[in-house]
């Protein structure tokens, strides 16, 4: 019998691409969301998903919808950065406490906000954790809780990755709500950092088919497994703009800077500015993620080329002219 995941965010960027991912290797896929009907029409390309409704803040939904499930991919978090104080450990616990009950191992789409600028340029599995912000002391913690239950008899598989792009539902990202704007042709490009700083990227499908492909050698992974995504480590922050220039057919086209002036004057005020603004370091240091152990266990990491990935997700969010979508067409 196929094997069975129980995806939570699926509506989400990593969490959609997970669960094709999943499908494509042969697994049952789950999906727990609180409007199901509503989730289903979203992702009607993917009819292949088994809808039920539930709450990853409530334990008891979780446990029932988990019931004969063998992972649980942990993709969900707050939208727009909002509440992670009050939610995102809660909600790991639930993932935990459901694991536990039946048998299941748990799969984390893991970041950076680890980390502080101790551990840049390059960024191993076991860098130092001294995080800077309140939202990468969380993600110690929830990595902690974690780790915990993989002694108590729960196998975890994490994989961190840089920032996230792409996919059907990649829209809840830097590149989609900082670089660009969806549903608009694009005038120009708001770039967060330096364009001489180097930066991580992850694009979506990519990351999805690793943890589809670590999955596959389930047996052969430490009961506390942790991994990093190579992705598009890019040396200079250039190469992102041009990637969307040339994508664009616009050699041209105007780069602005993210105005963290305004966004911090606005913080006090707006709740996702405020942990945006938090996020600045990323941006003001170069980045990348040593992928070595992963390469030396799987012997390849799926890669899109940067051209063909960036003008996927931008033409996904409704920013690229017909024109561009005909002289690069893209793939399904």
């Amino acid at each position: 019998m196929a094997s069975t995941a129980l995806i939570l965010g699926a509506t989400g960027g990593f969490g959609c691409e997970m669960a094709l991912a999943l499908h494509n290797h042969g697994w049952q896929v789950r999906a727990m969301h609180r409007r199901p009907g509503a989730a289903a029409r979203d992702l009607a390309d993917l009819p292949f998903i088994d809808w039920v409704k539930g709450d990853a803040m409530s334990a008891g939904d979780l446990r029932s919808a988990a019931e004969g499930a063998d992972l649980i991919v942990h993709a969900v978090n707050p939208p727009g950065y909002r509440n992670w104080a009050g939610t995102v450990l809660p909600m790991i616990d639930n993932t935990i406490a459901a694991a536990k009950a039946v048998g299941a191992r748990i799969l984390l789409p893991g970041t950076v906000y680890n980390f502080g600028p101790d551990a840049f340029p390059l960024v191993s599995e076991t860098s130092p954790q001294n995080p800077k912000t309140r939202k990468g002391k969380i993600r110690v913690e929830l990595e902690r809780r974690l780790h915990a239950a993989s002694k108590a008899g729960v196998p975890v598989l994490i994989l961190r990755a840089g920032d996230f792009f792409g996919g059907r539902q990649g829209g809840n990202n830097w590149f989609a709500q900082g670089l660009v704007k969806p549903g608009k042709a694009l005038r120009s490009i708001t770039y967060p950092g330096a364009e001489h700083l180097g930066h991580a990227w992850a694009y979506l499908p990519d990351m999805a088919e690793t943890a589809a492909r670590l999955l596959e050698r389930a047996d052969e992974l430490d009961r506390f497994a942790v991994f990093h995504f190579g992705g598009h480590c890019l040396g200079q922050g250039v190469e992102m703009v041009d990637a969307i220039r040339y994508a664009a057919r616009n050699p041209d086209l105007k780069v602005k800077r993210l105005p963290w002036f305004a966004l911090t004057l606005l913080s006090p005020f707006v709740e996702t500015f405020r942990e945006m603004r938090e996020m600045r370091y990323l941006w003001q240091h170069p980045l990348r993620l040593d992928n070595s152990r992963l390469l030396a266990f799987l012997g390849h990491e799926p890669h899109t080329p940067l051209d063909v990935a960036v003008a996927t997700a931008l033409g996904r969010l409704g920013c690229l002219p017909s024109e561009a979508m005909k002289l690069q067409p893209l793939p399904a």
